[in-house]
Order: C-alpha cells, then sequence, then structure tokens
C-alpha cells in the first residue's frame, strides 16, 4: 500500500489552526461523553441490583449536554420503571461545569491509582454514594479507563504538542493542585490524535522518560519533532 505524502507545512498551519481539546468537536470531549455514559451505566446497574421489584435496563435517550466551552450529544440509561434517577447528570439537567469536566478528564490520567480513582468518584458526584453504588460505577470505569490509556498508537508522529490542565482536587482533606499533561500527536495523515494524558506531582527527566517510555510500549518507534514550553527534564528524556 502506497504511503500517504505528509505536508509538512500543511501539518503546521492545521496544528495552529486545528480542533480544540474541549467543545463539540474537541479531542477531549469523546472522553468526556464515554466516561459519563458509562458512570451513569454503572449507577443503572446499582439501582436495579438494589431493587425487590421487578425491574430492567430500557434503552437509553439522547440530549444535547452544553460544557463550558461547546456541546456534546450524550447517551442516558433508562430503566423500564423509571424509577432511574442519575446523579452525575440528572434527568433534566443538559449543563456540565468546568470543574465537572476537569474531573472527568483527571479519571484518564496515567498516575492514578485504584484509590485515587474510587476518591475521584466520590467527588465528582459530590454526594454520599453507598458502597454498593460507588463499586458498580468504579467497576464499570476502571474497563474503559484501562482499554484508552494501553490501546496501540502509530509509529511515526511527525509532530507531538505537549500542554498542561490545571485542576483541583482532595487530598488528604485539602484541596491541592495536580497537572495533567496532554500528549497530543499529528500523525502523518495530518490528523490530530489525543496520544495520552499523564498526571505528575513534579516534571523532571525521570516523568518524562516515564511518558516516554510508554509511548513506546504501545507501538510509537519515532517522534520527528517534539513541540514543548519549557518542560522542566523533556529535553534530557528525549535524548
Amino acid at each position: 500500500m502506497t504511503q500517504p505524502t505528509f505536508d509538512m507545512d500543511a501539518a503546521l498551519q492545521a496544528l495552529r489552526e486545528g480542533k480544540d481539546l474541549t467543545g463539540k468537536e474537541g479531542i477531549l470531549t469523546p472522553l468526556i461523553k464515554q466516561l459519563t455514559e458509562a458512570a451513569m451505566q454503572g449507577e443503572l446497574d446499582a439501582h436495579l441490583a438494589s431493587e425487590d421489584a421487578p425491574n430492567r435496563k430500557n434503552g437509553s435517550s439522547r440530549k444535547t449536554m452544553q460544557g463550558p466551552t461547546g456541546s456534546f450529544e450524550l447517551d442516558a440509561p433508562r430503566d423500564r420503571a423509571g424509577s432511574f434517577d442519575p446523579q452525575i447528570v440528572k434527568k433534566h439537567q443538559t449543563h456540565l461545569t468546568d470543574e465537572l469536566e476537569r474531573k472527568i478528564i483527571a479519571l484518564f490520567a496515567l498516575g492514578n491509582s485504584y484509590q485515587d480513582i474510587r476518591t475521584h468518584i466520590a467527588d465528582l458526584y459530590g454526594i454520599s454514594l453507598s458502597n454498593g453504588t460507588l463499586n458498580a460505577v468504579t467497576d464499570k470505569l476502571l474497563p474503559e479507563l484501562q482499554a484508552w490509556r494501553e490501546r496501540d498508537l502509530e509509529a511515526i508522529y511527525p509532530i507531538v504538542w505537549l500542554d498542561a490542565i490545571h485542576y483541583k482536587i482532595k487530598e488528604n482533606g485539602r484541596y491541592v493542585s495536580k497537572a495533567v499533561y496532554t500528549l497530543l500527536g499529528l500523525n502523518i495523515e495530518g490528523k490530530k490524535e489525543l496520544l495520552g494524558l499523564y498526571l505528575s506531582d513534579q516534571e523532571g527527566a525521570h516523568h518524562w522518560l516515564g511518558v516516554l517510555t510508554d509511548l513506546y510500549n504501545r507501538g510509537v518507534k519515532d517522534i520527528l519533532i517534539a513541540c514543548v514550553d519549557g518542560l522542566k527534564g523533556f529535553p534530557e528524556a528525549i535524548e
């Protein structure tokens, strides 16, 4: 099969004029949709398991969710009896806050332990959840997170762009600032792809070597241009 010809000038222009990370056509928006729907499925599973009267799943209803930077179509699960009342996105809710978007994105970041994920999920809802519901939601999300984090990548990315999303999480009873580093690649067809999200308390060569090793293990063999903005330790790690 003939390899497509890569136009570097066109790729750089696409990078400057390309899609936002969030918003209806954003690169992170499918992740927000994917994890929100999976969490709602976990809620429904817990609800059905706790009911005494016969009840079952009944497909889904679609609604447009408005976020701080755009919108997406959400498929909300339903039950036959109509007694299911989802909490992460309520029945008549049509807006996601910026904080909720950031918390959902944070769940995809490498560096979260199982307990971190459970804490994130409990904090995501902002309410007290029973262990049964928390377990159901966590069990539904973990395969989604693991599959996305470990998916295969292409061998060559002419351009990889690195940046950070900053957010606050509750840690040991207080809120602290964390950074989720986004790795955005431009493939040989000139299309953007989100390669990964990585959580880090501090930058450094050791951290970035771990990130690059993860990319290598997922199939990346070469990066022609790495676009970074003063990332500490990255030049040493990539050499």
